[in-house]
């Protein structure tokens, strides 16, 4: 037995003892990966940005003379069954054991975004959809059981979740994302983060940082804010997962920052990341960015330039498969241009995290790593069920004036079901699931998994109706021949249930995802005129948005009897929709991104100063979205009351806000409300938000029912950053804050101000983050 294979020792005496046997050919490898068959398939679709780019360079018993860092992907790259997965990762693993001279084993990655990214595995809703429910310890049960289900066949490390706040909502990848607020994405993050990591799989942050501020809301585009916005705005949650979740693995943007590619950003991921937040993980490369500091970002002459400056940058391991990491980065340490002690600092930080995952423990047996005997369901009932529960409560009730909602075969017996997504539960799922992420490669191929369509639940949950579909158009496109049929459907019946929205896919291949970025806001191809012509009728229309982004919905949804927004509900989408349509289940999602009025207006985000809104007589653009942040309503009713604040509203700028109100169900059905407390500080030293979220709390109450919710937030929360140069400094006012607490951002329902006592306060990564 080696000396590194020894448990009894400390883990840094057994790192010690490994590096001191280690050539610099082996340490290299280490820091790479290895994607085997990364461009199978006969179909057109791409998997990958630039797949060529990322195609391995040698094959099989090259890339892993000397060990190998990671593995890239074994199930998620083409349909295998989990036999036929663990037989082919298990052989990888045995030849690094018995075929190379030290024996260390890979890193196993996949994505995992909407789930475990394998074939047959469950497909949840899309993280912007998890933010929906504001149920932060429902995600981290998802996050807890994507994990388990990875780690039973060999999986050590999951490339989600993403932490990128939408700044604008034309970006293709804004169903990835948790919205558009920095506290809302760091609680469900961090929570995501706990589960997943709790089964011993590490997460991985994406994209750090500013993936989601691209000029133009491009895929891969600059980023040109300022160094406020990103310190308040966009790095936030990002600090929130490192510090309070521990997670183990940060992944860069491709974007550059005010010309700075973040892959060659020492200040971001060594300064920021490691000195000021104190992450001791690794940091992996985005797919091919460090290849891209020199074809993209012009940044490097050659690839050993890239790998010297994404090195000392504080980039440890190359992702997807070994490139400028090898050879190249070789070549730099032969010739004195990258000092060796970068190259044993980034070793470590990738050994460390094989000894956690037991990789370099005496005994290993990649069968039993890959649980080779056992019997998995990667798509089991209880995963179903999990997936179906935060599908339901992510669903957004938008309007329901015509009160046409639930439906009632009593009142509309004869309804007609309308739209391309009515039938098509494609539509369900997000870009970075397996059926729309790999599946288009292989043209036929059945997706492994039951995916039942909104048409088939609601035929299901509603017998005594008599549902008639017309598709009318497709998701994309200029086809305008289904409309007069639609039309005439829906003047038949009682009521139309209208059905638009995203198919998701990649570079081009949906209107949502990777690289689908939209010119507006307008919803795509002709469903804009398929509901038009639907109203015309004179039909009750109930209008249901299945999409990755909002869209503006501004003179369609003030004429529709309801309007219902989901974000990608996952695999049990059709059933959970059908439910709350029923009334089976009452609807309690908010609106993690607001929805605008008109599609060029593009209202940003609700994080405004004044003159970032609407204001008579400064712009004639209205940017006041038609939905605000935190919208949502329910088939019950909620009532607010009797707002108190402790310590008589004096609290001291290191001290405690204290604050609760009655929340009573006001109507007639048990229901779910999301309480939410924003601040607004009236008078700062730069221009600030006029709200901020500050904390929520998820309540279910019975008809009649009341309790107070309370919120503990300290003045940490509150600070800010007055001097953006060098280090920063973020600062607690004393002053006056504002406190308001309501349904939703537009929908204040008790204010009271509470006052700041006491010296401004500089405060630093150890401040207090959350709330309790």
């Amino acid at each position: 037995m080696n000396h590194w294979n020894d448990i009894s020792l400390s883990d840094a005496q057994r790192i010690e003892a490994l590096m001191a046997e280690m050539t610099q050919a082996e340490k290299l490898a280490q820091l790479g990966s290895y994607w085997a068959k990364a461009n199978v398939g006969s179909g057109d679709a791409r998997v990958a940005p630039i797949e060529e780019a990322l195609a391995a360079r040698s094959g099989e018993s090259a890339a892993l003379a000397h060990g190998i860092g990671h593995l890239t992907r074994p199930y998620g790259t083409r349909p295998l069954t989990p036999e036929e997965g663990r037989t082919e990762l298990v052989r990888l693993q045995r030849r690094l054991t018995d075929a190379t001279r030290l024996g260390i084993p890979a890193i196993a990655h996949e994505e995992c975004l909407t789930g475990f990214a394998a074939f047959g595995a469950t497909v949840y809703p899309t993280p912007l959809a998890w933010a929906a429910t504001f149920d932060t310890a429902l995600v981290e049960e998802m996050g807890a059981a994507i994990g388990r289900d990875m780690a039973s066949v060999g999986v050590h490390q999951g490339l989600a979740p993403v932490l990128d706040v939408v700044r604008d909502y034309r970006w293709g990848r804004v169903e990835e994302t948790l919205g558009e607020d920095p506290y809302l994405t760091g609680l469900v993050g961090t929570a995501y983060v706990r589960g997943m990591q709790s089964q011993g799989v590490i997460a991985t942050l994406k994209h750090f940082a500013g993936h989601a501020a691209s000029r133009g809301a491009r895929n891969h585009a600059p980023v040109s804010i300022g160094a406020r916005e990103m310190a308040d705005v966009i790095l936030p949650p990002f600090e929130m997962a490192v510090r309070e979740g521990a997670v183990g693995s940060v992944m860069n943007t491709y974007t550059d920052q005010d010309g700075v590619p973040a892959c060659a950003d020492e200040y971001l991921l060594t300064t920021v990341l490691r000195e000021q937040w104190g992450f001791t993980g690794t940091v992996v490369s985005d797919y091919g960015s460090i290849a891209f500091l020199r074809t993209m970002h012009r940044v490097a002459a050659t690839e050993g330039d890239a790998a010297r400056l994404a090195l000392s940058a504080g980039m440890d391991i190359e992702l997807p498969n070994t490139g400028c990491y090898g050879e190249p980065l070789a070549q730099q340490l032969d010739a004195d241009q990258v000092a060796p002690e970068l190259l044993d600092r980034a070793v470590e930080r990738v050994l460390r995290h094989k000894l956690s995952l037991g990789l370099l423990d005496a005994g290993y047996a990649p069968e039993a790593d890959a649980g080779v005997g056992t019997v998995v369901d990667l798509d089991s009932p209880a995963n179903r069920a999990l997936a179906r529960t935060i599908a339901e409560r992510s669903v957004v009730l938008l309007a329901n004036e015509g009160a046409a909602l639930p439906l009632d075969a009593a009142r509309t017996p004869a309804i007609a079901l309308i739209g391309p997504g009515a039938d098509d539960s494609g539509t369900f799922l997000g870009c970075y699931s397996f059926p729309n992420h790999v599946l288009p490669k292989h043209p036929g191929h059945p997706a492994g998994l039951a995916l039942p369509s909104l048409r088939e639940a609601l035929t299901a949950e509603l017998p005594d109706v008599a549902f008639t579909y017309e598709q009318g158009c497709a998701v994309s496109g200029t086809d305008r021949s289904g409309l007069p049929a639609a039309a005439r459907a829906a003047a038949s019946a009682d009521l139309a249930l209208v059905v638009v929205g995203d198919r998701s896919g990649m570079f081009g291949n949906g209107t949502s995802g990777e690289g689908c970025d939209a010119p507006d806001l307008q919803l795509p191809g002709v469903q804009a005129q398929l509901v038009e012509d639907v109203l015309a009728t004179g039909v009750p229309v109930v209008l249901l948005v299945v999409s990755g982004r909002p869209y503006a919905l501004g003179g369609l949804a003030e004429r529709c009897a309801a309007v219902v927004q989901v974000f990608m509900p996952g695999e049990e989408g059709g059933p959970a929709l059908a439910r709350v349509l029923s009334g089976r289940v009452t609807p309690g999602g908010k609106l993690p991104v607001q929805i605008p009025a008109t599609p060029g207006s593009s209202p940003g985000t609700y994080l405004n100063p004044p003159l970032g809104r609407f204001s008579d007589g400064i712009s004639v653009l209205d940017n006041t979205p038609l939905y605000p942040f935190g919208h949502g309503i329910s088939y019950t009713s909620f009532g607010y009351e009797d707002l108190r604040v402790a310590q008589e509203g004096r609290v001291p700028t290191d001290g405690f806000i204290e604050v609760s109100c009655l929340v009573r169900n006001t109507g007639e059905r048990a229901g779910r409300e999301t309480v939410q407390l924003y601040y607004d500080d009236p008078v700062a030293q730069v221009a600030r938000p006029t709200q901020q979220l500050a904390a929520f709390g998820v309540v279910d109450l019975a008809p009649g029912e009341e309790t107070r919710v309370s919120f503990r937030v300290h003045a940490d929360q509150t600070s800010y950053t007055k001097d953006a140069s060098g280090d920063g400094l973020r600062i607690v006012d004393p002053g006056i804050i504002r406190l308001m607490v309501g349904s939703s951002s537009g929908d204040i329902r008790l204010s009271a101000d509470v006052e700041l006592t006491g010296p401004q306060r500089q405060v630093g990564a150890d401040r207090h983050l959350t709330h309790s």
